[in-house]
């Protein structure tokens, strides 16, 4: 098996470790209300889709 020859400092094992955030998804704006959306999705906010009413918000 292969077998470290040397043990892994703290800052080379936490300089590996800080490339593993997440990153936020890419948002886009409603056309209709204004309102920030994930992009090809109806809008929560107006129920509209491609300028398109598709659901009734209250």
């Amino acid at each position: 098996m292969a077998v470290p020859k040397r043990r892994t400092s703290k800052s080379k094992r936490d300089k590996r470790r800080a490339n593993w955030k997440l990153s936020i998804p890419g948002m886009s704006i409603c056309p209709k209300c204004g309102e920030i959306k994930l992009p090809h999705r109806v809008c929560k906010s107006c129920g509209t889709y491609k300028k398109m009413d598709v659901i009734d918000v209250e």
